[in-house]
């Protein structure tokens, strides 16, 4: 019996063409993640200062939170691409990245929402977390008398 050698050709990629290329990438890279750091930094001091007013707008204030949220991964995934290179590697790696991440995050927002649940029963179901915790108003104390010590 014959042994039959199948060749399979080599996967090569080329990361950077052009060193001059590389450079520009990089060069827009760190100008668009340095402004959108300043627009994170400038609804960051606003959230701030509208938390200083009397009556703050909690939608107004989520708002903001969720769209620095965006800016955020926003700026995740530029870096990962750009200077970590995953934008030039093939579909499969940057799946073997990405998916394991997702269920990380899946992991951790489990976490919390079971957290808060479990917060949430402990305040309605346990009173002596209740006592604990509870502010009471306090009994205005009413000073002893005096006695001297001739009596």
């Amino acid at each position: 019996m014959e042994h039959q050698q199948v060749l399979i050709p080599e996967v090569t990629f080329q990361h950077h063409t052009d060193d001059a290329d590389f450079k520009r990438r990089v060069k827009k890279t760190t100008i668009l993640l340095s402004v959108i750091t300043l627009i994170e930094l400038a609804i960051g001091l606003t959230i701030y200062t509208m938390h200083k007013g009397e009556h703050p707008n909690a939608f107004l204030v989520l708002a903001f939170k969720g769209v620095v949220c965006i800016l955020t991964l926003a700026k995740a995934y530029y870096i990962v691409s750009v200077f970590m290179h995953l934008g030039d590697e093939i579909r499969n790696m940057i799946m073997t990245i990405i998916v394991p991440l997702m269920l990380f995050v899946w992991f951790i927002a489990a976490f919390l929402i079971d957290g808060n649940s479990y917060r949430n029963l402990r305040n309605d179901y346990d009173p002596h977390y209740k006592q604990q915790t509870t502010e009471t108003k306090a009994k205005p104390v009413e000073e002893p008398e005096h006695k001297s010590g001739k009596e």
